[in-house]
């Protein structure tokens, strides 16, 4: 990428199957939560984060998708100075990109349009109250196990 070449589904495969197991082992430490980033711009790519929950029920995925219009990013990019991602590699990135789809349940899509720490905080607000749902829904699926 930082020749300006993007990558290909085949660059990918080994390297988010490496995130996904990264974060795997970190969660395995104990701690609550691990963020992973990364551009998973299509479902295959996500697919292959979920593989994690897949395997193993206490795992939650969510992916919090950041919203925008190539236009915006564009100019965020031609305000960077010295960064590796130009204008062509947003580009490509908005030519792969496939939008969470309706029954894509575990992303959550905040608008960047804001500051930093506007996008920031939506994001925490957002992963936060999908969280709470989910556990809601564990407690009452468990609820219903002991009740038969």
């Amino acid at each position: 990428m930082s020749k300006g070449i993007p990558l290909t589904d085949a660059d990918r495969w080994d390297w988010l199957i490496h995130l996904r197991e990264a974060a795997l082992k970190e969660l395995d430490k104990g701690p609550h939560g691990v963020v992973l980033t990364c551009s998973a711009l299509k479902r295959k790519y996500r697919d292959v984060i979920r593989i994690a929950a897949y395997n193993d029920k206490k795992v939650m995925v969510h992916f919090v998708y950041l919203w925008a219009q190539q236009e915006t990013i564009l100019e965020r990019v031609r305000g960077r100075k010295g960064h590796y991602m130009k204008e062509d590699m947003v580009k490509s990135q908005f030519a792969t990109l496939e939008e969470p789809a309706e029954d894509e349940k575990d992303c959550l899509t905040i608008d960047v349009r804001g500051s930093p720490a506007e996008v920031q905080e939506a994001a925490i607000q957002a992963v936060k109250g999908s969280v709470a749902e989910m556990i809601e829904k564990l407690h009452d699926e468990d609820e219903r196990r002991q009740k038969k």
